[in-house]
């Protein structure tokens, strides 16, 4: 192993197979996981960057379906590539690597799915790619039941699962608040 100077303990890539690279090029987010501070937020980052471009390129006018069912589908097929991609990068003794940050990915766009359902003019996407950002870190870090639990599942799975917990009271959580936002926005209108 070579540790490199984010002090992530990394393979040697040339050592690896085509398929353990493939999945420590995934499983890292494309690389964003070796960021040196913080390798969660800046895969988290990542995610939401995708989500926004993802966004811009819907044909307009969206039909309210067409971004939730995008961004929902992308979640789920991200979800077993990370539990194989991140379960391969795990060890015996680095159960879950810091630079596996393919859990902040799909957990992000669970979470950004509120901001998906009311898809507005970009600086308002913006604001909601942010709230979700956010709200999604918030809870990661916290590890509301079942998190923790989750968590100690083995491999690719407790890396995983927990981050979708996450994401998923995340995702309420920014949904109640986006709900109220609306109706108070509406309210001061009338």
């Amino acid at each position: 192993m070579n540790k490199i100077w984010t002090g992530w303990a990394i393979p040697d890539g040339r050592k690896l197979s085509r398929t353990d690279r493939l999945a420590w090029l995934v499983g890292s987010g494309f690389g964003s996981g070796f960021s040196p501070l913080a390798p969660g937020t800046a895969g988290s980052a990542m995610a939401g960057a995708i989500f926004y471009a993802i966004m811009l390129v819907l044909p307009e006018p969206w039909p309210l379906f067409l971004p939730v069912l995008a961004v929902g589908l992308l979640a789920v097929a991200a979800f077993p590539v990370g539990v194989w991609a991140t379960g391969r990068m795990a060890t015996d003794t680095d159960p879950d690597p810091g630079a596996a940050v393919w859990d902040e990915f799909v957990g992000m766009w669970i979470t950004c799915l509120p901001t998906a359902l009311f898809p507005e003019p970009p600086l308002a996407l913006g604001i909601g790619v942010v709230a979700s950002f956010l709200v999604f870190r918030a809870f990661d870090t916290m590890k509301p039941w079942p998190c923790r639990q989750l968590e100690r599942l083995h491999g690719g799975w407790g890396i995983m699962l927990d981050d979708v917990a996450a994401a998923l009271w995340g995702g309420l959580a920014w949904f109640i608040l986006s709900m109220a936002l609306t109706i108070c926005a509406a309210g001061a209108i009338d």
